[in-house]
């Protein structure tokens, strides 16, 4: 909560505990506070900071009610401040506000927000886990008739209860609750919260996360029930592309831990915990599985069986499962939720009954569905698919996953379908079976991923580049699902770690992504081995083996992109020993600094095309990549030894990389697009080659009629490494094309999300083999980065950190007149657009306080350049104007800026 919205003063708000805005149930005991910073003079800035704690807001104006004041600290710095005070309490709801001081040093605003801990000891906890008492399993009544073969599992879905007395309403309550599987916990026949698919995925046997729910409104005085439905999930159902049974590497069955505790006017509190007592009996869901689908028999519902306090008839006790908690950690980062709903785009009937409802964009979550006047025990099927063939269903490349889902009908007049436990990746979907006519008022597709705040913005003057960008961001809505997934719809959906290094500078202009990458590197650190070498995907799984090169160098990777994009020194100080130990580890297989020996699996540039980059060349480069920025963190840690040491490595794989692979023409060994693009941009080449080395790139993509051959690895450097390089109209073309291979043609065939596969369909193959053919997959659109970075500009310098020095170097070409784009990042509101019209280049941006920027000018003549209508080396805020190959170079302080001059000359075009 902000105080004011005065424009002339320096105003803090977008406050976070934990890189989450108040969060409830943070499990750090120092937790570190974040703010941003909003003005609108040029170069304002923060000189202090004080901050001020108290558990209640009404205490932040008392100061002997205080449990934490800084005092006023002379400091710039508004991210990640650690807790300094005193020892945090469980279960505790603190109050914070902070005020800043400007340049000046004048008071500024001031904002306030709040964080509740967890609980943060394991003696905290009183609650047991309880699940189903197998031995009672023959007193489950047998199927209904014509319930669907396959519905009445042995084992569905736990429905599990507990009736409890009040003496009168609390003043606050908060469940504490986690699955072994995943659970819909309700309290007196209320679903609590919104959270779906909770607790998530992570290494269960390391680390189990719990939520914490607010409850406090949904009691009663005098009878209450607490209950909740759990089901499989990642912890027992089908994980992967492993047969059930052996993806059943974490338990064989589900379990609910929850602890609900309540404090009373009169201070007294009274505790509800699973355990002895609790009752439990299948109900209306008779399985339900993420990659399978969810069945559910409306008949079987019993009415009441989670408000009334009579016990209802059939409920059995449930089995103490274990008294001991185990690894419980609370939930740090944003909860899997539903972000949006989205209506029918198309309902074609296909039969009587049968209908292929198309929603016009491909997307991860489930359907809703509205039944109206059905008889009881009408069954009504939902097959889910991505793409069409032939008007029908393209189900084969789901390999095993059935993605159905099946509904019973109770015979009510009106009746809804949403199934909770279970996922699809879908663009389509087929409803048979449906009772009258189907219109678009009946059926919404339910979009689900990790709610990280949205935060970035592109757009531009074509629509085929606003697409690629809509597509980029449908795959990363539907791929942050519990873990960075590779495809949301097949039987895998695994955390692969290369995935998600490539994308993750993409993915962090696109949305708030700390708290969740965070979270997911504690799995991929988890993963690794005593060796030091790390896993493929993360969690780990049963059949996995050693990481490749560039899947186990995310664990180098991802922690150095978090510290440079949002100032998380925490997860770099927690990732370093595990980084060191992977460039030790390949060190020691290959002690002549050339990344031959593998002692696990070897992707090369996957799914390039045509053409197969040498796997020495690709692994050699990611050694040297790692370990320098090894060398990098450990000058950041202070750890000056260290950093020395992995420096001396680096520069000696560096010259073993060029002596075996880079030849005297500045040609790399196989001669591959991906080949070039790591030595250039791993910096892998003597200066005297570097322009020779361009240039054979160059080439072979233009001999190629200017298409690309890279897959996952070299993609994501392609368009950065020619912008970089003096070829920014060759990476306009390839942004232009729209022959096979392109991101253009997928979309000219209508994609709405990013392919698995350059080669996913085409004209002249039609589908590519379904053993692996994602239309869902974020990989190759890791070009999102260059869009924000290059050709809308916006950037930061080599030294910054959380973008305290913005590089901003709009590159305008191709086709496109226009183009722009905003991100809010850790510090605040930045903006960089530009506009071409009548031979004049404008261009717009914005810099948040205590921001310094330098502005890439392209211009034909620099002394043209004004802003505000006069020459913009006089302006306030502009502090430099230099001459720079672009055109010009503007030093800018804070403030927004409309900057003009004569257009560059256009390049000449890419020849193809």
């Amino acid at each position: 909560m902000t105080r004011t919205m005065n424009p002339s003063l320096l105003t803090p708000y977008a406050l976070q505990t934990e890189q989450r805005a108040e969060p409830l149930g943070t499990g750090e005991l120092r937790p570190r506070l974040s703010w941003k910073l909003r003005g609108h003079r040029r170069a304002a800035a923060q000189s202090a900071y004080r901050i001020t704690a108290a558990q209640r807001a009404a205490d932040l104006n008392t100061p002997e009610r205080l449990v934490w004041d800084t005092g006023r600290r002379a400091a710039s710095e508004s991210l990640l401040i650690p807790w300094d005070g005193p020892a945090l309490a469980s279960a505790t709801r603190y109050h914070w506000r902070v005020e800043v001081w400007d340049e000046t040093g004048n008071p500024g605003d001031r904002a306030e927000s709040w964080f509740e801990t967890a609980l943060l000891h394991p003696q905290d906890w009183t609650a047991a886990w309880v699940g189903r008492d197998l031995v009672n399993l023959p007193h489950f009544d047998p199927p209904l008739d014509d319930e669907p073969e396959g519905s009445a599992l042995q084992s569905p879905p736990l429905q599990l209860r507990r009736a409890f007395h009040t003496p009168s309403r609390p003043v606050r309550a908060r469940l504490y609750a986690t699955a072994r599987g995943v659970y819909e916990p309700r309290l007196n026949g209320r679903r609590i919260g919104d959270v779906a698919l909770p607790p998530g995925w992570t290494e269960y046997r390391r680390r189990l996360q719990y939520q914490t729910y607010d409850v406090t409104d949904l009691i009663t005085e005098g009878p209450n029930v607490l209950a909740a439905v759990v089901a499989d999930g990642w912890w027992s159902g089908y994980v992967g592309f492993d047969p059930r049974r052996a993806a059943q590497h974490y338990g064989d069955r589900p379990a609910l831990l929850a602890q609900l505790v309540m404090d009373f006017a009169d201070g007294s509190r009274q505790v509800i915990a699973t355990g002895p007592g609790w009752m439990e009996q299948p109900g209306q869901v008779r399985s339900a599985d993420l990659l399978m689908g969810q069945v559910v028999d409306a008949r079987r519902h019993t009415p009441g069986w989670d408000v009334s306090a009579l016990e209802p008839a059939g409920f059995l006790p449930a089995a103490v499962l274990d008294p001991r908690p185990g690894p419980l950690v609370a939930e740090p980062d944003h909860p899997i939720r539903v972000t949006r709903q989205i209506p029918a785009a198309a309902i074609h009937r296909r039969s009587q009954g049968r209908y292929i409802v198309d929603f016009g964009q491909n997307l991860v979550g489930r359907v809703q569905l509205a039944i109206r006047d059905a008889e009881a025990g009408h069954r009504i099927v939902l097959r889910h698919a991505e793409v069409l063939q032939d008007g029908e269903l393209y189900l084969d490349n789901l390999r095993r996953a059935q993605a159905t889902d099946i509904y019973t009908t109770a015979g009510t007049d009106s009746e809804i379908f949403e199934p909770q436990f279970t996922v699809h990746g879908f663009r389509y979907v087929e409803i048979d079976h449906y009772p009258g006519d189907l219109s678009a008022d009946d059926v919404l597709a339910c979009v689900l991923h990790n709610d990280t705040p949205w935060s970035g913005s592109f757009e531009c003057s074509d629509p085929v580049v606003s697409q690629l960008q809509s597509n980029i961001g449908w795959g990363q809505r539907g791929n942050f699902l519990a873990v960075p997934t590779d495809c949301p719809q097949r039987d895998e959906r695994l955390g692969w770690l290369a995935d998600a290094q490539v994308f993750a500078p993409t993915a962090s202009r696109n949305a708030d992504v700390s708290a969740f990458f965070a979270r997911w590197m504690l799995d991929v650190l988890d993963g690794q081995d005593e060796d030091g070498a790390f896993r493929d995907v993360a969690p780990v799984m049963t059949l996995d083996r050693e990481a490749a090169p560039a899947w186990g160098d995310a664990g180098v990777i991802i922690p150095w992109h978090l510290w440079r994009t949002y100032g998380d020194l925490r997860i770099l100080e927690r990732s370093f020993n595990a980084m060191v130990a992977w460039v030790e580890h390949v060190r020691r297989h290959n002690p002549d600094l050339r990344w031959r020996h593998r002692t696990g699996n070897s992707y090369g540039d996957w799914l390039q095309v045509g053409v197969t980059t040498p796997r020495d060349v690709l692994s050699t480069a990611y050694f040297a990549h790692s370990t320098e920025l090894v060398a990098a963190a450990a000058e950041v840690l202070g750890r000056s030894a260290e950093a020395a040491r992995y420096r001396a490595l680096h520069a000696a794989i560096r010259t073993a990389f060029i002596d075996s692979y880079v030849h005297d023409d500045g040609s790399i060994e196989g001669r591959t697009q991906t080949g070039y693009l790591l030595a250039l941009a791993f910096g892998l080449l003597p200066e005297q080659v570097v322009a020779a080395a361009v240039e054979h790139l160059a080439a072979d993509i233009e001999k190629r009629g200017t298409t690309l051959t890279t897959g996952f690895v070299g993609t994501a450097l392609l368009c950065p490494v020619l912008s970089d390089h003096g070829h920014a109209e060759l990476a306009y073309a390839l942004l232009h094309q729209d022959e096979y291979p392109s991101w253009g043609y997928s979309i000219r065939h209508g994609a709405t999300t990013i392919w698995e596969r350059w080669d996913g369909w085409t004209e002249h193959g039609g589908f590519q083999s379904a053993a692996m053919n994602s239309f869902n997959h974020y990989s190759l659109g890791s070009v999102g980065d260059w869009l924000f970075g290059r050709v809308a500009g916006i950037d930061q310098t080599p030294s910054s950190v959380a973008y305290s020095e913005l590089l901003l170097r709009p590159q305008p070409g191709g086709r496109l007149t226009w183009a722009r784009a905003e991100q809010d990042t850790a510090r605040g509101h930045v903006a960089c657009g530009w506009n071409l019209a009548g031979g004049v280049l404008t261009v717009s941006c914005s810099v948040p306080p205590g921001v310094t920027a330098t502005l890439h000018m392209p211009t034909a003549d620099p002394g043209s350049l004004q802003e505000g209508g006069e020459p913009a080396a006089d302006r306030p805020g502009v502090l430099t104007v230099e001459p720079h190959p672009a055109g010009a170079a503007v030093r800018l302080t804070s403030g927004h800026y409309v900057i003009s001059a004569v257009a560059p000359e256009p390049a000449p075009p890419a020849t193809s």
